[in-house]
């Protein structure tokens, strides 16, 4: 489970929420709202007293412990090496031995196959995402959070991770993202963050009616026979 109690810093106001262990969630809201503000302090790259995975202070968590409860997967790809391979790069993501099995597994499921020898740095921006999500199964942490992990994917590619984000491939989930269409699909709960506080928590159904829906885009988003439509 995870718990943030009336946590405040320069850009989120008394931000207080909590997760069951068999809850997903996805975070909404606007450029600037604090989203990715809020996954760093979930994960303890942001300091903070306020923050518990599965009844333990988070501050009080060894590294390694840290790292099996909760792994933060950034909107861009960096590296540390420019020359690491696709593979290399999975093999790291590993937390203690190497899973030759199931680093070939992913590759042929994410269809990588063809990129797996090749430097991290000459891969897209698109095929970077899709090595980051190989990387978190790899890792296999108790919660993972995607901080908009499918902004440069085309559509197959999105459908695939959806139907990987849909599975158990993963434990538990949270989602940062700007795409409606995947948040209304996925049916996680749903927190939407304006102006560094939280304006809704709560279920999916709630969240993706039209009043909800109207409160927080200003009729730019209408659902109709469940589909989302903008309405231009």
């Amino acid at each position: 489970m995870l718990e943030i109690n009336n946590f405040n810093n320069f850009i989120l106001k008394e931000v207080s929420f909590s997760l069951k262990s068999d809850e997903n969630l996805v975070i909404l809201g606007e450029n600037g709202a604090g989203k990715s503000t809020l996954a760093k302090v979930l994960c303890g790259l942001i300091s903070s007293s306020k923050v518990k995975l599965f009844n333990e202070d988070l501050n009080n968590l060894s590294e390694l412990k840290r790292a099996k409860y909760i792994n933060y997967i950034p909107p861009k790809f960096s590296i540390f090496d420019e020359y690491i391979t696709l593979k290399e790069f999975l093999e790291l993501s590993c937390i203690q031995s190497v899973n030759n099995k199931k680093i070939e597994e992913l590759i042929k499921l994410l269809n990588l196959k063809k990129l797996q020898n090749r430097s991290c740095m000459d891969l897209s921006s698109g095929e970077k995402q899709l090595l980051l999500l190989a990387s978190s199964i790899l890792h296999n942490a108790n919660i993972t959070i995607f901080d908009e992990l499918t902004a440069n994917l085309d559509i197959s590619r999105l459908k695939e991770v959806f139907e990987i984000l849909n599975s158990d491939l993963l434990k538990q989930k949270i989602v940062i993202t700007h795409n409606l269409d995947l948040a209304y699909a996925l049916k996680f709960k749903v927190l939407f963050l304006k102006e560094g506080k939280i304006e809704f928590f709560g279920f999916h159904e709630e969240f993706f009616s039209n009043e909800v829906l109207k409160k927080f885009y200003n009729n730019s988003i209408l659902k109709v026979n469940n589909h989302l439509v903008v309405n231009l």
